[in-house]
């Protein structure tokens, strides 16, 4: 089954249109960005990630998420089937 997260992602002053327009972009090995979209609060930007285990998304966040400029740090949230 696959695994889905919410990524929430606070960006540096004046940067969350960059990092929203970067997250369209993104091309992360074994992950899928279903949506992204710019927010307001403690976050800026929310994403809804999916990949096929915990691994392949936790690699996704780290090695292609966090290296898009103005990301300052991100939070993972697990989507449970409840």
């Amino acid at each position: 089954m696959p695994v889905r997260a919410y990524i929430l992602i606070k960006c540096a002053a004046g940067t969350a249109g960059r990092v929203h327009q970067g997250l369209g972009r993104l091309a992360v090995a074994d992950a899928k960005i279903l949506s992204a979209d710019a927010i307001v609060g403690p976050f800026d930007v929310i994403a809804l990630l999916e990949s096929h285990d915990l691994d392949r998304l936790g690699h996704a966040v780290n090695d292609g998420v966090h290296r898009l400029h103005g990301v300052e740090r991100t939070a993972t949230c697990l989507i449970a089937d409840l």
